[in-house]
């Protein structure tokens, strides 16, 4: 208690030199508190981005790297065209497999195939039928070859995952194998049915569906992934006079084989953004069912081309490597490589993450910098108060209490300091962060107009604005609530004590190599 009021009564006897320690101080919280809170307001919304957005893996057939190898010349023809053939994917067993390892929490899949019917009319276009042979009898460069598989127990082919043998290249230096496959794809366009089933594993497979981009705008979702229901689009649905609960009759391309589906939903697409004279969306002829319905479908009837395309929740960015290497001694082929949307969720908060690092570094720079002006200054108020030591020191106070009273003077005036700092700091973290933001997100849109520039769309109002390393399909953050809460206040606290007991080094060790009697002797 006596120490307390000594530190009291010099606090008020000598002001001026007090109210300078506490105006740096102030500063130092002010600046402090407005860094801590866009830190950890910035690093809050990385992790919740995070968990809200799954880093998903997928799988996709590598072209290049097949096209690397193909051999040149007339006679390799039959070569590379076997070569391409022999290539053996993953099955929808095997997807389940790679489903089945520690690195995921989850996956799911999209079960395709198509399928005609003789009672509901197709939402085709007047003119498409011409485009689309036109389109067939003058294509150099893409070719698709299509050969009836044996159900599940056959490997999925190149170019996209089918249970039968389906082949997608483009290259326009393989002109000869594209020739040969051409044919192939000729005798085998009636297995391609009028109707695409887009069947899910699971409602998180339906990603059209979560983004919003299809939207059910009468009856519900299907409840039953292995029964005979299906949603069909407004346009298919308005187009034959169909209505929820009704039974439409699809029938096998090949077999003639009927199977019956009772519509529980109407979805509408809305995202079509085809500024063409097109009357009906490339959804259109598109039914949601399950992918158990599929199944069904494919154990009935082997001669179905199908479709898979399978999505992987990774744990998290370490986990890429670890599951590739994992599905790879699981047996996918070599010529399939493990794509991800880890740039997309890295683009997404990139310009937070930029706010935050330079935070971080503002707030290194200012401890380091504040530490040493409070160290000089109580290296200056010591020398300045030797004579006020000595007396001390002589009138028996130990070098313990006397250390203990400098320092509690420096905690009381930085504690108010630190108080009127927090506050001063609340109301401008808001806004400095922002602006942060602000200029971060300007530097990222003028990078992304100049590779228009680059690509000559720079300046153009007439056509659409380009988009890169799939940025569109990402929500960019353009906003921090900078909050000053309890867990900024004890950062400040915490900082504040530090700074003031690294600060009283001065005075510890000043106190200590003084001697009272050469004080007082120099005094007088």
């Amino acid at each position: 208690m006596h120490i307390l009021k000594n530190s009291l009564v010099s606090i008020f006897r000598n002001k001026g030199r007090n109210i300078l320690i506490g105006l740096i101080i102030l500063t130092i919280a002010c600046s402090t508190t407005v860094t801590l809170a866009i830190r950890n307001t910035a690093n809050n919304i990385v992790k919740s981005y995070e968990e809200s957005n799954d880093l998903i893996a997928t799988i996709s057939f590598d072209r290049s790297k097949l096209m690397g190898e193909f051999k040149g010349g007339e006679d390799a023809q039959k070569e590379n065209i076997e070569a391409f053939n022999n290539i053996e994917s993953y099955t929808l067993e095997n997807v389940k497999n790679y489903g089945e390892s520690d690195y995921l929490k989850g996956y799911y899949y999209t079960y395709s195939t198509s399928l005609n019917s003789d009672t509901l009319s197709k939402a085709t276009d007047s003119f498409e039928y011409e485009v689309e042979d036109k389109q067939t009898s003058t294509s150099t460069n893409t070719t698709t070859s299509t050969t009836p598989g044996s159900g599940s127990n056959r490997p999925n082919m190149p170019g996209g995952g089918s249970m039968g043998e389906r082949h997608t290249m483009t290259e326009k230096h393989t002109t000869t194998i594209i020739t040969k496959t051409k044919e192939i794809f000729e005798s085998s366009r009636n297995l391609t049915g009028d109707f695409q089933l887009d069947g899910y594993s699971s409602y998180d497979a339906m990603t059209n569906f979560v983004d919003g981009t299809y939207q059910v705008t009468d009856g519900e979702m299907i409840s039953d992934f292995s029964a005979y229901q299906c949603v069909i689009s407004n346009e298919l649905a308005t187009l034959n006079e169909v209505a929820v609960g009704n039974t439409i009759t699809l029938k096998n391309p090949t077999t003639e084989k009927t199977y019956d589906f009772t519509v529980t939903g109407i979805y509408k697409d809305n995202n079509d953004n085809d500024e063409s004279a097109r009357m009906y969306s490339g959804s259109a002829n598109t039914i949601i069912v399950g992918s158990g319905v599929i199944e069904l479908l494919v154990a009935d009837d082997n001669t179905l081309v199908t479709n898979l395309t399978p999505s992987f929740i990774l744990n998290g960015e370490e986990a890429i490597e670890a599951f590739e290497t994992e599905i790879r001694e699981k047996g996918l082929n070599e010529y399939y490589k493990i794509n991800t949307n880890l740039e997309e969720l890295q683009n997404a908060t990139k310009s937070i993450e930029n706010v935050k690092t330079f935070a971080t570094t503002f707030l290194l720079i200012t401890l380091i910098i504040s530490s040493l002006v409070l160290f000089v200054i109580n290296m200056i108020n010591i020398r300045e108060r030797k004579y006020e030591i000595g007396v001390f020191r002589t009138i028996g106070m130990s070098k313990f209490k006397l250390t203990i009273q400098f320092i509690v003077e420096l905690l009381l005036v930085a504690g108010i300091a630190l108080i009127i700092g927090a506050v001063i700091g609340g109301f401008l973290a808001k806004p400095v962060g922002n602006m942060l933001l602000e200029n971060e997100i300007e530097t990222t849109q003028s990078e992304q107009e100049q590779i228009s520039n680059n690509f000559g769309r720079g300046g153009s109002s007439n056509r659409p604005e380009m988009k890169f390393n799939s940025r569109e399909q990402v929500e960019i953050i353009d906003s921090i609530e900078a909050v000053v809460d309890y867990i900024v206040i004890l950062q400040l606290l915490g900082i504040g004590i530090l700074l003031t007991l690294m600060s009283s080094l001065a005075s510890m060790i000043s106190i200590q190599r003084f001697s009272p009697l050469t004080i007082l002797k120099e005094r007088s």
